[in-house]
């Protein structure tokens, strides 16, 4: 399993985690094919350099684009993404991304998120930032991702489409407070988190440091050079695995029942659920009041995901109340790896107990990607899968992750 952490030293914005994603491992080329599904009129390519960001080496990315809109209404923005040739993971969790910043910039602005015209988000190298950074994670692997606090001081933002106005620019403070997310007093004034990185930031991380064995650090290169590095930094690596007896870790669980809503409804939201750090949810149904039946949705989440996915629940149900009680949850530890099948390689998850392998199951999406891929069945590249999975088990049950 690989993780991530945006050590958000000097902000976060599309450009530095797409510049920090290169510098860590993404090759441009993988990353222009995945966004060639785009289909975007005006964007030609990604372009990535090596700079100097004061004593610093970093990646600069540049978006390379044709005469276009300067922006589009998210309504047009929405309809690009849903039609792009993209892997469906990454779809919606780049839809999901856009559609924040479009809740926000509504809510800013008093008007329907559909009708909110996206000015610097809605250009093509935004577009092409949100997809790209989502997209890129996938590419690199990164299963989880965290981030430190965001780095934000008031002052005044120049030069935008709306002339003058405080900072934090208001759709970035708007974003930070929805996600509850941690900031401290640094910048000078400066505008050091976009919106477009903190639509990302908020929506794709946990706001904590996990304990971690870093593997690769990537540095983002900031636009400007200021008076310290302007850089982000991505770090990339396993998760410390637990044993299952230290103490359990601290999760809450969000319930509701639902009853006059279409169930072709629910699992757009469960999508949005998992898209904004849910742990696990589940539907089940329910006998409720005047014999009607319904739907109960659950969701373990970390305590700190609390509030945004409350306000999911809120907003892509019928619901008008969420309960929430908090749970203790003992977990084992796991890890990710590759075996090889008469179809192709599959990613299998290893089960650790006391830093031994206790079992092994294949990450069903794999197994169906790879039989798309070969025209199988899923059945038959699942049956395969397992049983290389559990060979997998059997050869390292004696062994720790790290091989010793």
């Amino acid at each position: 399993m690989t993780i991530g952490f945006l050590d958000c030293y000097s902000g976060v914005s599309g450009d530095m985690l797409l510049g920090a994603l290169v510098d860590a491992g993404l090759a441009v080329a993988d990353l222009n094919a995945a966004l060639a599904g785009l289909s975007l009129d005006g964007f030609e390519r990604v372009d990535a350099a090596q700079v100097m960001r004061g004593p610093i080496r970093a990646t600069r990315v540049n978006v390379v684009t044709r005469p276009g809109p300067p922006h589009r209404p998210f309504h047009v923005v929405k309809s690009l993404v849903a039609a792009a040739a993209l892997d469906p993971d990454v779809r919606e969790r780049s839809l999901a991304v856009l559609g924040r910043i479009a809740e926000v910039e509504g809510r800013i602005h008093g008007m329907p998120a559909d009708e909110v015209e996206l000015h610097e988000v809605g250009a093509v190298d935004s577009i092409v930032d949100v997809v790209g950074t989502v997209a890129g994670l996938a590419l690199l692997g990164v299963d989880q991702l965290y981030a430190s606090p965001l780095p934000m001081s008031p002052g005044e933002i120049r030069g935008g489409h709306h002339g003058p106005i405080p900072g934090p620019g208001p759709a970035t403070l708007e974003l930070a407070a929805r996600a509850h997310a941690p900031i401290r007093p640094f910048g000078d004034g400066r505008e050091l988190v976009t919106p477009t990185g903190a639509a990302l930031a908020t929506m794709l991380a946990v706001f904590e440091q996990p304990p971690m064995r870093i593997e690769r650090v990537g540095y983002g290169a900031g636009e400007t050079e200021l008076a310290w590095p302007n850089v982000l930094r991505l770090w990339l690596g396993q998760p410390v695995a637990g044993d299952g007896e230290g103490p359990p870790d601290e999760h809450v669980v969000l319930e509701t029942n639902v009853d006059d809503m279409s169930p072709q409804l629910l699992p757009a939201a469960v999508e949005s659920l998992y898209a904004a750090g849910a742990l696990d949810v589940t539907l089940s149904p329910l006998l409720m009041k005047k014999g009607r039946p319904g739907t109960l949705v659950s969701v373990i989440a970390r305590a700190s995901d609390e509030a945004r996915l409350a306000s999911i629940l809120l907003r892509e149900t019928t619901t008008l109340g969420v309960r929430v009680h908090s749970v203790r949850r003992h977990e084992a530890g796991r890890a990710f790896e590759e075996v090889e099948t008469p179809f192709g390689p599959v990613k299998i998850k290893l089960k650790l107990l006391e830093g031994r392998v206790a079992g092994a199951m294949p990450e069903f999406e794999s197994v169906r990607a790879l039989a798309a891929a070969v025209g199988a069945s899923v059945a038959d590249v699942h049956a395969a899968a397992l049983g290389a999975a559990q060979a997998r088990a059997g050869e390292t049950a004696t062994k720790a992750p790290d091989g010793s």
